[in-house]
C-alpha cells in the first residue's frame, strides 16, 4: 500500500507480532528449564516425609479464602504460590465469586518463573530454585 497510515499499521502489526512470538519463544524456554525443578521438589517433599495439605486460593480482593481442588505444599509465606503433589506449579489468586465461595475453585497448574515474585515490591523477588530450598529447609515447620 502507498497509504503512509496504512504502512505504519502494517509494520506495528509485524512488530506485534514479532514480540509476542519472541515472548513465547522465552516463556517455552523458562518452563523447560522450571518444570524439571518443580517436579523435583514435589518429590524431595515426598521423600522428607512432609505432608501435603489442600491447598486455598485468595480471590483477588484478597478478602478470605477459598477451596480449590489442589493438594500440595505452599511455597511462599502469603500463599499466593504452591506446589501440587502432582508435580506442577500453581498460582492461587483467583476471580472471586459466590459459586467459588460455596463448591470451592478449580485452579489450573501454569509455568512457574524463574524469578518468582519480579515485577512486585522490593524484596519479593526470588531465584526459584532458592525460595523451593528454603521451602523444602524449612520442613513442616512452614505456615500451613
Amino acid at each position: 500500500p502507498t497509504d503512509p497510515a496504512a504502512v505504519r499499521r502494517r509494520q506495528a502489526r509485524e512488530n506485534a507480532e514479532y514480540h509476542y512470538a519472541a515472548a513465547a519463544r522465552a516463556a517455552k524456554a523458562e518452563a523447560r528449564q522450571t518444570a524439571p525443578m518443580v517436579a523435583a521438589f514435589a518429590e524431595a517433599m515426598r521423600t522428607a516425609g512432609i505432608e501435603p495439605t489442600r491447598l486455598r486460593a485468595m480471590p483477588y480482593s484478597g478478602s478470605g479464602t477459598l477451596r480449590t481442588d489442589v493438594v500440595g505444599w505452599y511455597v511462599r509465606r502469603d500463599r499466593r504460590a504452591a506446589v501440587g503433589t502432582d508435580g506442577l506449579w500453581y498460582v492461587l489468586v483467583v476471580a472471586p465469586s459466590l459459586r467459588g465461595r460455596v463448591a470451592g475453585v478449580h485452579v489450573e497448574p501454569s509455568d512457574a518463573p524463574l524469578q518468582v515474585g519480579a515485577g512486585g515490591r522490593d524484596g519479593d523477588s526470588v531465584a526459584l530454585d532458592v525460595l523451593l530450598r528454603l521451602r523444602l529447609d524449612a520442613g513442616p515447620d512452614f505456615p500451613r
